[in-house]
């Protein structure tokens, strides 16, 4: 009912947004940021934007070459990383290892899955650069994190 109001007061672009907002497997946990859409955030200004986000979520365990990315999205790869600077303060790359790596957090955090399987459900081809990577960005090991899991859930049982 909410949905129909918001959709009448404010489109359907809107009321898409507030719904999957609204759309919960799980309890976030604290530490993690929430995220909204790149569509929404960035709207109607970069269709191409949006299509090769899409296109690098699409592809976390096996990902795209620069190259190939920009020419899905019929860009140049200069094009494409000044795109992704303009909208995202970021270069592609750096975009999708951010990608990878939350990704990876969320496999830690849901599943238990071994440290091995997740650095290659994520794209990375060693554990240690992806231990490596994972450190850089969150500020401590994906065996820190699991741990913290393991001991939090010993706590509920």
């Amino acid at each position: 009912m909410m949905l129909t109001i918001v959709r009448r007061q404010c489109g359907a672009e809107v009321s898409a947004g507030v719904a999957e907002q609204f759309i919960y497997e799980r309890i976030r946990d604290p530490r993690e940021l929430q995220r909204v859409p790149l569509r929404h955030y960035v709207g109607k200004q970069s269709r191409k934007l949006v299509v090769a986000v899409d296109l690098m979520e699409a592809n976390i365990r096996e990902p795209i070459g620069q190259l190939e990315l920009a020419s899905y999205v019929d860009l140049s790869r200069r094009q494409l990383q000044r795109l992704f600077q303009k909208f995202l303060l970021c270069t592609p790359s750096r975009y999708y290892l951010q990608l990878r790596l939350q990704r990876a957090r969320e496999l830690l955090l849901q599943t238990d899955m071994s440290l091995v399987e997740v650095a290659a459900q994520t794209g990375f081809v060693s554990n240690s650069h992806f231990s490596k990577s994972y450190k850089e960005f969150f500020g401590y090991a994906p065996s820190t994190e699991r741990r913290q899991v393991s001991e939090a859930s010993g706590l509920q049982k």
